[in-house]
């Protein structure tokens, strides 16, 4: 199996994201959890143009991306994982596990250096959240993020098909942690002891500053519960809260050029992480 996701790497992920996309979307129209506040179409529009821009991006400034690093990691013996013989599952485990830690870690230091809060606050600036947020983010905090990456890989030393899998599933868990979806009360509980769902994710996306300071996995909230950053629900509830940031509230901003030049405009705030701020102009 890791053999065929190997050999057919950019079919899997192409089709894994369509599949995904397209169920998500298809669920928010049947079962919407929030009534949408801004346009859709221009919502939309500039979200997926950001995603092809990132993607065109990333293939020129890093051609073999991850896998590629990942391979260069197994050449020349990089890498915990490529110095000790460890079945091939548990290698897998560990580095999906391993590199899910990386991301909540880089999330957090995100959200508490000023200067990458500028980059990550436009991933926070929609107006809404839905599947499309999953992939909004800004090009800049996209090529720092694959050189944190790239230095997890060197560092941990994962196999190739275990990245695969692990960006097939972290692109999985973000739009479906990212979506605008309604699940029963029961099955969200149920599920967020194993993964980031859609109610647990979007506390994080509230104006309220301790709301935006908590809830940072990606995939596991497993390192919420253990770090403390877990908040169960919105103080005003998931129909009432207000996602985004408070000081670009503004609908005509949405587009993607405003999106582009958001990290250059207005304060460079930081703030305590998990922690209540007392200046209401954060974040």
């Amino acid at each position: 199996m890791i053999g065929f996701i190997v050999q057919h790497e950019a079919a899997v992920r192409l089709g894994c994201f369509l599949g995904i996309f397209a169920a998500m979307a298809v669920w928010e129209v049947v079962a919407p959890r929030r009534a949408l506040t801004a346009s859709k179409p221009i919502r939309w529009t500039s979200n997926l143009t950001l995603v092809v821009l990132n993607t065109v991006l990333l293939r020129l400034v890093f051609p073999a991306a991850a896998t590629g690093m990942a391979f260069l990691a197994d050449d020349r013996g990089w890498g915990l994982l490529n110095n000790f013989e460890v079945p091939a599952g548990i290698a897998l485990g560990v580095a999906v596990v391993a590199l899910d830690f990386t991301l909540y870690v880089q999330h957090v230091i995100f959200h508490a250096v000023p200067v990458l809060w500028r980059l990550h606050r436009m991933h926070h600036a929609d107006l809404d959240m839905d599947v499309t947020v999953g992939a909004r983010f800004h090009p800049i905090e996209i090529l720092l993020s694959m050189l944190i990456k790239f230095a997890a890989i060197v560092v941990l030393g994962p196999g190739i098909g275990a990245v695969i899998v692990f960006e097939v599933i972290l692109n999985a868990t973000a739009m479906f942690n990212h979506g605008n979806v309604r699940m029963p009360e029961g099955v969200d509980r149920l599920l967020r002891r194993l993964v980031v769902t859609p109610d647990m994710h979007r506390v994080h996306h509230s104006v309220a500053p301790r709301e935006t300071n908590s809830n940072f996995g990606f995939a596991l909230p497993i390192w919420d519960r253990m770090f403390g950053t877990y908040l169960a629900q919105p103080e005003a509830g998931h129909e009432r809260m207000t996602i985004g940031i408070r000081e670009f509230r503004d609908p005509s901003r949405l587009t993607l050029p405003w999106m582009l030049a958001l990290p250059f405009l207005g304060r460079a705030t930081g703030y305590a992480i998990n922690r209540v701020s007392t200046d209401e102009t954060r974040p």
